[in-house]
């Protein structure tokens, strides 16, 4: 058996009665981890091969603990309190990137994301959705649905109250890393899987979907949609909205590049070079028609937004007189062609 993982981790979740997974906490996952670690706990696990999801008991939890001890003194302690828990244990060892199978699976690469492991893009999440139940997020953690109202009653009954905080697939970040270097103003806005930059600070309109984030530093005021990677020293202005590939961007991978500036209330559907700035309020798609102005604001054609897509020291506007929007570069008609034709 080979002893070479994509990733491990040892997470304790919660099942619901019927023992289905609701929801998995890694807090040390490990991407592509020692050789020798994997040839220690494999015979424990009875783990031949494969990605799997395997539970285990507290003494099993005991013996990795020990197995791992002279290997690993961070992943000795994690298994050390693991060996006291009251609640489900599971080891998910990923053998290769694969779209996941399972939801302690799902569960794993979502933290990936999170820990900084891998950025956006580069995990196989294909086909997670139907592995992440749709359970009630609440001050007492994950409960299915199907039990909430018995469960809602018990804590009346004692006196206590059960606050449900949301209903959905995703759980927010927090409750599972915060990563060093952030400053979050509303954890419930940034999702699980959300990869989040040292020096970001997201703001209380801010919003990062899974798998999507920043490079850090910068300011989040807008909304990261899913699959969206915002580049170094790029601020996000309040109310604004990039297009993902789950809100209409197709499979056009949109990305803000370094030193950008997205207005209050615009949006981008088209991925931004270096040095961008679009305008408060103006939202262009990839079908936007657009007037391209040399340094000398002279027009140089008139392209769909498309054609701009990654050029680098664009200014995006509207004309308040015609309503046309214009896009302003420092470059000159003769350099601005030559790049378009490049680009085509």
């Amino acid at each position: 058996m080979s002893t070479t993982l994509f990733s491990l981790a040892f997470g304790v979740g919660t099942q619901n009665r019927q023992g289905d997974w609701l929801e998995v906490f890694y807090s040390l996952p490990l991407l592509q981890p020692a050789g020798e670690l994997v040839a220690a706990i494999s015979p424990i696990l009875g783990y031949t091969g494969g990605n799997q999801a395997i539970a285990i008991t507290i003494n099993q939890a005991a013996e990795l603990a020990d197995a791992v001890k002279p290997l690993d003194a961070a992943q000795h302690a994690l298994l050390t309190r693991l060996a006291e828990s009251q609640r489900p244990l599971v080891v998910t060892l990923l053998a290769e990137d694969a779209a996941p199978t399972s939801t302690p699976e799902a569960y794993l690469k979502l933290h990936l994301l999170s820990h900084r492991l891998v950025k956006p893009h580069g995990l196989n999440l294909s086909g997670i959705f139907p592995l992440l139940p749709n359970v009630a997020w609440t001050s007492q953690g994950a409960i299915d649905l199907a039990e909430l109202s018995e469960r809602q009653l018990e804590a009346r009954l004692k006196g206590d109250l059960l606050e449900v905080f949301s209903v959905d697939k995703f759980p927010k970040m927090t409750d599972y890393v915060v990563p060093t270097g952030v400053r979050i103003a509303d954890s419930a806005r940034v999702r699980l899987g959300a990869y989040v930059g040292e020096g970001t600070t997201v703001m209380h309109e801010g919003f990062i979907n899974f798998n999507a984030g920043t490079a850090g530093p910068g300011m989040i005021e807008g909304r990261v949609s899913a699959g969206v990677f915002v580049g170094k020293g790029s601020d996000l202005g309040g109310g604004c909205s990039t297009m993902g590939t789950l809100s209409g961007g197709g499979n056009i991978v949109i990305s803000v590049g370094e030193g950008c500036l997205i207005g209050a209330n615009a949006g981008i559907g088209i991925p931004l070079g270096d040095r961008n700035t679009v305008e408060s309020g103006l939202y262009i798609t990839a079908g936007t028609k657009v007037s391209l102005l040399d340094e000398n604001s002279q027009l140089v054609q008139v392209v769909k937004a498309r054609d701009l897509a990654g050029q680098p020291d664009l200014l995006f506007r509207r004309n308040s007189q015609t309503g046309a929007v214009e896009c302003k570069t420092h470059k000159s008609a003769i350099e601005l062609n030559e790049a378009l034709h490049a680009h085509n």
